[in-house]
């Protein structure tokens, strides 16, 4: 059951079926205003439930990810982006609102039943926008991949910023963007394993897989990280406790 929100909290927008002309924006920023490749789109299972966990270094990561990935995907997005022509865009987009000022039950239940309908969602496990290299992994997107079983896909977005560079907004236009997508893994709770126990190991594989993806990724393209450890609250995942991990489906 979903946890009351709190009181006086600002209420949260639910989204509903992405629409086809959002995927085309996506695509456009990606592909004319800036100048993304792709790589391994190809490990992203064309059915089914799955996960995508992207590193995250730019504002920019969340749409034009969302225009470039093989199958349209739910992203977790914090609430305070849910406001006038973005806001507007973004339910249109199927984009899923995340109250992050307290444990947003109700909107991680929401990417369950995405992942239960055989839908695809995504995640920024670093909460915040920092240098991109997943050194740090928040327990959101462990406590999904336990609950749903599904397939984890690590994302790699790189290049929109760069090593001495200050501005963290946007990239120019026209920039050579990166998104490199890595070999699916499962997270499995093993059996007898208590739930704080399960989550700690989870968010371990998640961080490991990550940013294994992230520095080879790095080596593939030739695209370095910024150097800088600026951390901008854009696309977020709250925290959740380890005692609510109850156990996956496997």
């Amino acid at each position: 059951m979903s946890a009351a929100a709190p009181a006086g909290a600002v209420a949260v927008p639910r989204a509903g079926r992405p629409q086809a002309w959002t995927k085309g924006i996506g695509r456009f920023l990606a592909h004319v205003v800036w100048n993304a490749t792709v790589h391994g789109a190809e490990n992203v299972p064309a059915t089914g439930p799955v996960l995508l966990a992207s590193n995250h270094a730019s504002l920019t990561d969340g749409p034009l990810l969302y225009g470039v990935a093989p199958r349209d995907v739910a992203f977790l997005v914090k609430k305070e982006m849910f406001g006038g022509v973005v806001g507007w865009a973004l339910l249109r987009a199927g984009q899923i609102p995340i109250d992050r000022s307290h444990g947003d039950r109700d909107a991680l239940q929401t990417v369950l039943r995405v992942l239960a309908e055989g839908g695809a969602a995504g995640v920024f496990p670093e909460g915040t926008r920092g240098r991109g290299d997943a050194a740090s992994v928040r327990s959101g997107i462990a406590w999904i991949a336990l609950q749903s079983g599904a397939p984890v896909v690590p994302v790699a977005c790189l290049g929109a910023h760069r090593p001495g560079e200050r501005n963290r907004t946007a990239p120019p236009p026209r920039r050579r963007l990166h998104y490199c997508f890595g070999e699916p893994f499962t997270v499995v709770k093993e059996p007898g394993v208590p739930g704080r126990a399960a989550l700690a190991a989870a968010v371990e594989q998640v961080r490991d897989k990550l940013s294994a993806h992230v520095l080879d990724s790095m080596r593939r393209t030739g695209t370095p990280l910024p150097e800088d450890l600026d951390a901008a609250a854009e696309l977020g995942l709250g925290e959740m406790a380890s005692d609510d991990v109850t156990g996956g489906h496997r």
